[in-house]
């Protein structure tokens, strides 16, 4: 009883202060999602932005129903009248996270409603404690700041909806060139005896001194962020699954064509997080003129508002509700100074600063510089998860054992998480994947050509190494292909284990455990097939065979038990086992004992035979991320990136994507006669 009674006083109070705390962990947490990969951080933004909102609605409906008990204090009833605009402040959001998925874009409408909503809610609070006391007053600026940051959180949403964000990607509509009034004055001078000739004129191609010659060296990376930014206005477009014009095309692939894989690589990593900022964060509202009037406004609505309260309140009996609502003020200034900090050291203010040069900017450039590059140093994680079939398959007896395990639903929760790992990606599987696009983008010059490419999933590098003898493993279904090359590494990992120095031999291994990785916890961003049944039966048969041989407990012992069945090439698993199971374990068995003989038959070194593995892994990552919608990928950006989604990216980039009109459409026909 006694604690009811003292939960119905500290309610509201420690409710304003929980929501409070919920945004300082939003404005700090949100923009790492961008370059921060792991379910850790992934579950606290998940459930400190659901519950920020929950927080600040509650205590505004706790507020509206004691406005007006006449039992409460007329001093600390106006108080607490302070706290409703503050609560709208909350609602409003921080700047670094408008949505935590992407679908919550599309929801913009329900937080119209609520914005008008809890404004009716903070506006009656605050009328049913009007007493015409200065106090009152303070309430009005705080109010004004609370409007402008709901506002703004509504309209980033409504910007980063599908339908928005592909209506402002439209181009204007172009009726080219008055065909009509074209063939009239090619009529006339025709019927003047003039020799009349077309000539089409096409766009000039982008050159790094056209950039080069306004990017103010002082910036960091500024050429870079003047590339990224430039690129990202062409190739934005592929998020809402649109296509490219074939002027566009053919100026990116230039550009890429001749430039390293890591300036390749540092200009996307600018893209996917200017992509990352327009869909996830205040950005498109914020880095403009406008944004940056009401960011003015909102700082010193809440700064005045507070310097008002300070000096009104009796400092003589200073009270709980007092104290609370000057810890209101100070962290509501906390974040918009954090705010302000954000703004002035993003890629977007340091873009304009690099376009501009005179003593001015670079002192404000060296301001801002150290703030950019902690804050701006990484703009995507740099991993790439691992999951290994094998390993998931040896750990998870024992898990299975422990008591927790034993309720299905929890195993289903956790079993893939606990086996899950993260890698930094190598420098030398950036260069080869990037050697592996641009060689193949020179001969796509055309929408067949392209398509070719992205449909080879495997067998071109089989081809071109004359491996026909196994080309059965990729002319299967993609998740199947996948999940027999997966096992076949795994098992030539064992039996080349003393050659785990070479650079091909890491590489495949980490795109092995890497793509399946992504079969099983991102099924969605790989082409469409029954992955998820053929893994789990894998599992299954690879878990039977593990319990016949209670003696095994390493991954060692696992590959040499597989790679030692028998498999006869007129009794294939396939046969034998009929269609029921989609198990791929000794297919996976068979084609690991190929490649091996195809070693010895080739006589090829251990090198040789870890880099064709190698490019077919590559290979098989080019056409999932080809497959891909750029939905999926734009859904990724909000997980720390994914690497799938900078090759899907850098494939376009280098004119290697099926988005893209077949026509010239920048070229112009001009009439020339003599």
């Amino acid at each position: 009883m006694l604690l009811a009674v003292v939960w119905n006083v500290l309610e509201i109070r420690v409710l304003v202060l929980f929501s409070l705390i919920l945004q300082i962990i939003l404005i700090v947490c949100g923009n790492q999602r961008k370059y921060k990969a792991g379910w850790v951080l992934q579950f606290g933004v998940w459930f400190t932005y659901l519950s920020a909102d929950w927080a600040a609605t509650f205590v505004l409906g706790i507020l509206s129903k004691d406005s007006k008990n006449p039992s409460t204090d007329p001093t600390n009833s106006i108080i607490m009248a302070i706290w409703a605009p503050f609560l709208l402040v909350h609602l409003g959001g921080p700047d670094t996270i408008t949505a935590y998925s992407l679908e919550d874009n599309e929801l913009w409408l329900r937080h119209f409603l609520g914005l008008i909503s809890q404004l009716f809610g903070a506006v009656y609070v605050v009328y049913s404690s009007w007493n015409d006391r200065n106090l009152n007053y303070v309430t009005i600026p705080v109010m004004v700041a609370g409007i402008i940051k709901y506002t703004e959180r509504t309209l980033s949403l409504w910007l980063g909806s599908s339908k928005k964000f592909r209506e402002s990607i439209h181009r204007p509509p172009d009726p080219g060139p008055n065909y009509a009034k074209f063939m009239d004055d090619c009529t006339a001078k025709i019927a003047e005896g003039y020799k009349v000739e077309l000539k089409v004129e096409s766009t000039p191609i982008l050159s790094d001194h056209s950039l080069a010659a306004i990017a103010n060296e002082s910036v960091p990376d500024a050429l870079r962020l003047h590339y990224g930014f430039y690129f990202l206005e062409i190739f934005e477009c592929l998020f809402a699954d649109l296509i490219l014009g074939f002027q566009e095309l053919q100026e990116s692939q230039h550009f890429f064509q001749n430039k390293s894989w890591e300036h390749a690589y540092k200009v996307i990593e600018v893209e996917l997080g200017l992509m990352y900022d327009k869909l996830y964060t205040k950005a498109v509202v914020t880095y403009s003129r406008l944004g940056l009037f009401l960011k003015i406004v909102t700082f010193f609505c809440t700064l005045s508002a507070f310097i008002a309260f300070l000096c009104l309140i009796d400092k003589a009996h200073i009270d709980c509700d007092q104290i609370i609502t000057v810890v209101l003020f100070a962290g509501a200034i906390f974040l918009e100074i954090y705010a302000g900090i954000v703004l002035l050291s993003s890629s977007w203010t340091m873009h304009w600063l690099s376009k501009h040069k005179n003593w001015i900017v670079n002192l404000l450039i060296s301001c801002f510089q150290t703030c950019y590059k902690l804050s701006h140093a990484k703009r995507w994680s740099n991993l790439i998860s691992q999951f290994n079939l094998i390993s998931f398959c040896l750990k998870g007896e024992p898990a299975k054992r422990i008591k927790i395990w034993n309720y299905q639903f929890m195993y289903q929760i956790f079993r893939i998480l606990y086996h899950q790992d993260q890698e930094t990606v190598p420098e030398k599987l950036k260069e080869l994947i990037f050697e592996h696009i641009r060689e193949k983008s020179k001969g796509a010059k055309h929408i067949k050509a392209c398509k070719n490419f992205c449909a080879h999933r495997g067998d071109q590098v089989l081809n071109k190494w004359k491996c026909r003898s196994i080309a059965w493993s990729t002319e299967v279904e993609f998740d199947q292909s996948l999940l027999i090359w997966h096992i076949a590494t795994d098992l030539c990992c064992y039996s080349d284990k003393d050659c785990d120095k070479l650079k091909n031999y890491e590489i495949s291994r980490l795109m092995s455990d890497y793509m399946l990785y992504l079969l099983v916890k991102c099924p969605f961003m790989l082409p469409n097939g029954i992955g998820q049944i053929r893994f789990e039966d894998t599992c299954a048969e690879a878990s039977e065979l593990l319990q016949e041989r209670k003696y095994i407990s390493q991954t060692d012992q696992v590959c040499e038990v597989i790679g030692g069945v028998s498999v006869d090439e007129k009794f294939l698993p396939s046969k034998v086992k009929g269609d029921r199971s989609k198990s791929v374990l000794f297919d996976a068995c068979r084609l690991a004992k190929s490649i091996k003989s195809l070693e010895e038959e080739k006589k090829w070194s251990k090198e040789q035979k870890w880099e064709m593995i190698s490019r077919v892994w590559v290979e098989m990552l080019c056409h999932a991320a080809s497959q891909c919608r750029g939905f999926h990928h734009a859904k990724q950006l909000s997980r720390g990136g994914e690497l799938l989604t900078h090759v899907w990216f850098l494939m376009a980039h280098l004119g290697i994507t099926e988005q893209f009109q077949i026509s010239q459409g920048h070229a112009r026909a001009k009439l020339i006669h003599s």
